[in-house]
């Protein structure tokens, strides 16, 4: 049985994770795949949220919503953005969850979703 602190950091990380989602989904991003690393020995972090933008300027919409609502509802920033300069691939750190803003193109080239085939991947449908 996981101990009271892991159940925490859990609900904690899936708080995060949930409203990182409602930042993407209020600028339109879609494609959104959370990528469930915590049973994966040797990764960084427990959660990727990747989505994707239909240009430079949606990517940086949706990075700065992100960064909004989680400031906002959970009093949290992350300690590292980069990626904004050309807007192509934007990474957010949030230390238990990082979150990758990509151009269609650029996510199709790189394929985070697929970089741990042991991963679990959950997809939030795109908003109408």
């Amino acid at each position: 049985m996981p101990s009271i602190h892991l159940i925490i950091l859990m609900e904690q990380t899936e708080r995060l994770v949930d409203t990182i989602v409602k930042g993407i989904q209020e600028k339109k991003g879609t494609g959104i795949v959370i990528v469930d690393l915590s049973g994966i020995d040797g990764t960084i972090c427990r959660s990727f949220v990747i989505c994707q933008g239909g240009s430079p300027a949606q990517v940086e919409a949706i990075t700065e919503s992100i960064g909004d609502v989680c400031r906002q509802q959970l009093q949290e920033r992350p300690s590292r953005v980069a990626g904004l300069e050309n807007a192509q691939w934007v990474a957010m750190d949030y230390g238990d969850v990082l979150v990758h803003v990509f151009l269609p193109d650029v996510r199709q080239f790189y394929d985070l979703e697929h970089l741990w085939a042991d991963a679990p991947l959950k997809r939030i449908p795109d908003l109408d």
